[in-house]
Order: C-alpha cells, then sequence, then structure tokens
C-alpha cells in the first residue's frame, strides 16, 4: 500500500466542537473502464463537529470565479475550462444521525436525495501508519463495491470522504477492492466556517432510486432526456414543469449530441455499481 504524507497543521488534537475543519483528499478515480488511465484531484471534506459536506476543490473554485463575474459582470466562461471535476455533486451529513442529503445535476436541473447509509464495517487487526497517524484497517460492502478503510481515533470523528462514516475515528484513506477509486487524505486545516456552494436555481428532491433511475436515462439516450427537460416533460422528475425553452439550431443540436454521448460513454464505472 502506497504511503502518503500527510501534512497537519495542527500542533494540538482537533476541538471538534469549538472550530470548523476542512480535511483535504487526494481522489483517485476511474470513471471510464475503457480508459486505464486515472483521474486525479483534490476534494475537501468541511466540518463542524455536528455537520459536514464533501465537494470537490474545482467546484469551489468554480464558485469563485462565477462569483466574480456576476460581480464584474464579464461573463468569459473560458475561466471555467481547467475547473471541471469528475466529482460532480455534494455531500451533506448530519454526522448525529449518520444521515445525508446528495445533490447533483442531471441534464439541466439540480436533484437531491436523503440517504442514511448502513456501512456494516468489519475492524480488521492490520494496522499502519499513515503520515502522522496511526490507521487501524475495515472492510465493508457498499454501492456494489467492497471497500477497505484505514481510520484513526487519533481524530475522534465519525466521518470520512464520499458518503463514508460510522467508524471510531476519521477515515484516513478509502479504496475500493478494484482500484477503481480511492480517496487519500493530504491536510488538515482550520477554517473560519463550512463552505456553502452556490446553488444555481432550486432543487429537486427525490428518493435514492428515482434519481438512480433518472441518472440511467440520462446516460442512455441524453439528449432525449434534454430535450425533455426543455420541453418541461419527464426529465425533470416529479416537480414538473419548467416552461418550454427556446429551440436549439439544428447544427448546434448536432453538435450537441455528439458531445454529450461521448461523455455518457465516459462515465461508465461510476462509484456506485447498484
Amino acid at each position: 500500500m502506497k504511503i502518503l504524507k500527510i501534512f497537519s497543521l495542527f500542533a494540538m488534537p482537533l476541538v471538534m466542537a469549538q472550530q470548523s475543519t476542512r480535511f483535504v483528499y487526494q481522489a483517485t478515480l476511474t470513471p471510464d473502464s475503457t480508459n486505464v488511465e486515472k483521474k486525479t484531484e483534490l476534494a475537501y471534506l468541511d466540518t463542524d463537529g455536528k455537520r459536514s459536506i464533501f465537494y470537490a476543490e474545482n467546484s469551489m473554485k468554480r464558485d469563485s470565479v462565477m462569483e466574480r463575474m456576476r460581480a464584474t459582470k464579464n461573463f468569459d466562461r473560458s475561466q471555467m475550462e481547467n475547473l471541471r471535476s469528475n466529482l460532480q455533486f455534494t455531500i451533506e451529513k448530519d454526522l448525529a444521525n449518520q444521515s445525508l442529503v446528495y445533490k447533483s445535476r442531471i441534464g439541466r436541473d439540480n436533484y437531491s436525495y436523503p440517504e442514511t447509509p448502513v456501512f456494516q464495517w468489519n475492524i480488521l487487526p492490520e494496522t499502519v501508519k499513515i503520515g502522522d497517524y496511526q490507521t487501524q484497517k475495515a472492510e465493508t460492502k457498499f454501492g456494489g463495491r467492497t471497500w477497505y478503510a484505514w481510520f484513526t481515533q487519533e481524530i475522534p470523528l465519525q466521518d470520512g470522504p464520499y458518503k463514508f462514516s460510522g467508524l471510531p475515528g476519521l477515515i484516513v484513506k478509502v479504496q475500493d477492492e478494484k482500484g477503481d477509486y480511492s480517496f487519500d487524505l493530504m491536510q488538515t486545516k482550520k477554517i473560519s466556517e463550512l463552505h456553502q456552494p452556490l446553488n444555481r436555481g432550486q432543487f429537486i428532491t427525490l428518493s435514492k432510486s428515482k434519481y438512480t433511475e433518472m441518472e440511467k436515462k440520462m446516460q442512455k439516450d441524453p439528449v432525449s432526456f434534454f430535450t425533455a427537460q426543455r420541453s418541461g416533460g419527464g426529465g425533470r422528475g416529479p416537480a414538473g414543469g419548467g416552461g418550454n425553452r427556446p429551440g436549439i439550431d439544428p447544427k448546434q443540436m448536432q453538435e450537441f449530441q455528439k458531445r454529450m454521448e461521448a461523455e455518457a460513454k465516459s462515465k461508465n464505472n461510476p462509484i456506485e455499481l447498484k
């Protein structure tokens, strides 16, 4: 196992109730099973000890660019080109109840679903020092994958990257059995408050099963899904509506179709397989 050096900015143990903390993870992803090249980016887990939010670093950078463009009224979207992310979601957790709200965008609209994931952790005897922390290994099955996590009781926070939580200490590293996805703690630092993502429109709340169903529709036929959203049809789910939007030039639609189909094919290996 690769041992990562973790840079800690804390000289004293974390007092979660008195300050907010940002745990910076390196996310290594294989969203396309036909392409062995892995994608790497940073993700943040912000917490005040009672709640937490997990999101991509590029998401925060995009929000900052958007706010600057709105303030200057200079909407140059080329500034966004290098800020794309493979973690196009945020996860807000209620740590006391071990429940969460997953938020993401499908097509043109924002969706969210509540979930209380049940992790049947099997804590193993294996221990290893990762960076500054003594960690212990644990195993669970979630989303159609077998996952291995290394947690430390030196940070008494039952949380971790993505949806993972419930171990007697912070998850320093977690990866699936095949190595398609992994999250490795790289840094911790104090922050004044939890980051609040910039909301672009209201969220439509669905059940997780309905959300997954819509996501699969989008993957299978993105153009039809977008067309349904534009006309206020089935793409929007139970909220419905949305009104008719102006038509798109046929040539633009053709280019859009090619781009969306290529993007859908490149996301054939999601972090949750079921």
